[in-house]
């Protein structure tokens, strides 16, 4: 994991609030912008095979019904995962996760896995993502979950592949649960980081990154703050290639 650098922006689920959710479209809309980091979320199909989505849930971002979990691939492939967004994503698919990793290599971003279990699925999940990633280029991928059992099977699978433990609120015993799993990063929601808790992680060597940032003074505090990277909804408000400025 030694040499991993954070970008200072992650386009927040592919293409943030320009183009729909977890999609190659909003991958490459990202880096036309100029991003050179994406974040998007990953969970298994009922076959165990990784795709892209946030939710458990299809209905939100497809034209589909039921669990991701509970839906084959080959059923998944078949959905319509843009015109909920916007008429004219008809027809972008729901990515599986090794279209998303060959679509990142070729633009030449660095993506940040969110793994996301559906329940029960921790571990299954975190293996499979942990194999998809293990043989990679060396710092193009980043993992990180809100789930501890996820990341530490991810970990026996590809233990090069940095990894950061996500949290909301950052609890009090963050310093030895991100020991335990030996992570790299830590990253939160972005309320959430006290001057106390900045001042800790830095004083830790501990790089943090901060969620969902769609403000240019949040983002100017947190980056002042020590902040190692944001996610962001909002391309169009920062300048990814002068992350400091707005």
């Amino acid at each position: 994991m030694a040499g991993y650098c954070y970008p200072r922006l992650f386009a927040h689920r592919g293409g943030g609030a320009l183009a729909p959710e977890n999609t190659l479209a909003g991958i490459r809309l990202a880096a036309r912008l100029g991003y050179r980091g994406v974040e998007v979320d990953v969970m298994l199909s009922q076959d165990g095979l990784p795709v892209l989505i946030h939710d458990e849930s299809l209905a939100r971002t497809t034209d589909g019904a039921g669990d991701v979990a509970r839906t084959p691939l080959a059923e998944l492939s078949r959905l319509d995962a843009g015109s909920r967004f916007h008429r004219a994503f008809a027809g972008e698919p729901l990515p599986r996760l090794e279209d998303a990793l060959d679509c990142c290599a070729r633009l030449g971003l660095t993506v940040n896995i969110e793994i996301k279990p559906a329940a029960g699925l921790a571990e299954e999940t975190g293996r499979t993502v942990g194999g998809r990633v293990a043989a990679g280029e060396p710092g193009a991928v980043l993992l990180s979950s809100f789930s501890e059992a996820a990341l530490a099977a991810a970990r026996l699978i590809a233990p090069a592949v940095p990894r950061a433990l996500l949290f909301e609120a950052v609890p009090p015993d963050w310093q030895g649960r991100l020991s335990g799993l030996d992570c790299l990063g830590l990253h939160c929601a972005a309320r959430h980081l006290s001057p106390e808790l900045a001042a800790a992680l830095r004083a830790a060597g501990i790089p943090f990154a901060c969620y969902t940032v769609n403000e240019a003074a949040t983002a100017a505090g947190l980056f002042e703050a020590g902040a190692a990277a944001l996610f962001t909804d909002r391309l169009d408000l920062f300048d990814p290639r002068n992350p400091d400025r707005c």
